[in-house]
């Protein structure tokens, strides 16, 4: 699906993400982790066209989207949700998922006047997808309060179901999990599943709950002062030396009985 190429990103002084390469997969949920600082977020907002590459490449299905801006990848199906949620808080739930679909008639004023109901009718529509996507997510008891107002899991559901009313073929999630309440990260763990295996999303996810990865994940690509360290299944990476080393400083075979356990 996407391919990344030798890519390189640096502020001043400092090289954030340093020559990574790495295949996310159609059809499958890649976990993407690392120590603070290792450089996930800044891939992903270089992937996703909020930075653009000092050096390397980025190919959608074999198309070159490198530096493209976030709205035409957006237009092309790469979409991606934020570890602080952007919701438009004095909307409706509903009126946040109807606000997503690009394009509306609605948008421009004199339609309102010469085409009045192309509006009707693709707000009719938007509605209607906008009501499966509540379904899917199971919120429909907040679906009309205030967005400001949902709980912090609720917000992180709602960033989910605004990709699910467009045509979504690629899907960067960044810390789903972060501040989520172990009862809302289920469902919000068996949503992204379900959209995966029932729907064909793609995904690649940042996250620190290594149970959620695990569960979500395969494969997983560990990053680590900004180049990719290993890549592999969730039980792989947690028992490989480099991965210990990189989030404790020392190596597994440095811990007191590590003998006794072999």
């Amino acid at each position: 699906m996407i391919r990344v190429e030798h890519l390189t990103k640096t502020f001043g002084g400092v090289t954030a993400v340093d020559d990574v390469s790495l295949h996310l997969r159609e059809g499958a949920i890649t976990g993407l982790i690392g120590p603070n600082g290792a450089g996930k977020t800044t891939l992903f907002n270089t992937i996703a066209g909020a930075f653009a590459p000092d050096a390397g490449r980025v190919t959608l299905a074999g198309e070159d989207i490198t530096g493209l801006p976030p709205h035409v990848l957006f237009s092309r199906g790469v979409l991606r949700t934020f570890q602080i949620a952007h919701e438009f808080s004095s909307l409706t739930v509903r009126e946040n998922l109807m606000a997503v679909p690009p394009d509306q008639s609605g948008e421009r004023i004199w339609n309102a006047w010469i085409r009045p109901a192309r509006i009707r009718e693709e707000e009719a529509a938007n509605r209607a997808r906008a009501e499966e996507v509540i379904d899917f997510l199971q919120i429909g008891h907040v679906a009309d309060e205030l967005a400001g107002n949902l709980s912090g899991g609720q917000k992180k559901l709602l960033e989910l179901g605004r990709t699910m009313m467009t045509e979504a073929r690629m899907v960067f999630l960044d810390e789903v999990g972060a501040g989520v309440n172990r009862t809302l990260l289920n469902t919000i763990g068996d949503a992204i599943l379900r959209l995966n295996r029932e729907r064909g999303y793609t995904f690649c996810m940042i996250e620190h709950d290594m149970d959620f990865i695990g569960r979500l994940c395969d494969p997983v690509i560990v990053m680590a002062e900004g180049r990719v360290l290993v890549e592999g299944s969730a039980e792989t990476v947690k028992n490989d030396e480099r991965v210990i080393e990189a989030y404790l400083g020392r190596g597994l075979k440095s811990r007191p009985g590590r003998e006794r356990r072999a």
